[in-house]
């Protein structure tokens, strides 16, 4: 196999599902490491270098959900949640805490093999997609600053930090002030399987950047409802 092949993190309980897994992700040329609990997997992705994390959901020392919430306060790697539970509730917690896609057990591994095909192959091109208006990496306007390179936003001077679907919206959000964009277009621009979301995911992406935006500066807010429309953002009051 390449040493450049793109790796994957999978956090799962089970050896036979996470042998099943490793197959498929190596028949489609992906370099996979195995941990069996989540505060290995910590330790893993602070100290290696992974493109994707498949975390199962029912972990026997950290639930998943929590364990994204830990990687997500120093990582804003695309992460897949494994479980055998189908009900919205937990889809929801899942896309709100910043998952990329969600698959339920039982499952296909080649099938989730190409699901992560899809989200990287998604990720590179929105990482790589450039502004023909700038000839760098930076966008300022208007308070912000998009470093493209570096998938970051300053606000006011002091960096956000933002989930990868957060940046991907408010870049969507920056980079076309005063537009109005439903929420089926800003699933479009951030989420890598936007027709496996729900559109009141966005609602609960834009709550977060709110308030993100508001430890910066509590004296306007930039982004705008438009009632049964959309979200833009304004440039004042």
């Amino acid at each position: 196999m390449q040493q450049d092949s793109p790796k994957i993190l999978i956090v799962e309980d089970e050896p036979s599902i996470a042998d099943n897994i490793v197959f498929a992700l190596q028949l489609d040329g992906f370099h996979s490491e195995h941990q069996l609990l989540a505060t290995s997997a910590l330790a893993s992705l602070q100290s290696t270098t992974f493109d994707l994390v498949i975390i199962d959901v029912g972990l026997p020392d950290i639930n998943g959900f929590e364990l994204c919430k830990q990687i997500r306060n120093f990582s804003n790697i695309p992460i897949i949640f494994l479980t055998a539970r189908a009900d919205e509730i937990d889809r929801i917690l899942g896309l709100e805490l910043g998952a990329d896609d969600y698959v339920t057990k039982p499952f296909s591994p080649r099938e989730l093999s190409t699901r992560v095909k899809a989200i990287l192959r998604r990720v590179s091109r929105k990482e790589s997609r450039t502004d023909p208006s700038h000839s760098n990496n930076d966008t300022s306007q208007y308070g912000f600053t998009i470093d493209k390179e570096k998938a970051s936003i300053t606000y006011l001077s002091q960096k956000l930090e933002l989930t990868r679907i957060e940046y991907f919206l408010l870049s969507k959000l920056i980079e076309n002030p005063q537009h109005v964009f439903s929420r089926e277009q800003l699933m479009q621009a951030a989420w890598d399987n936007p027709e496996h979301s729900l559109e009141r995911a966005v609602d609960t992406h834009i709550k977060g950047l709110r308030a993100k935006l508001k430890q910066v500066s509590n004296n306007f807010q930039p982004i705008k409802t438009h009632r049964g429309l959309g979200y833009s953002l304004e440039l004042s009051e």
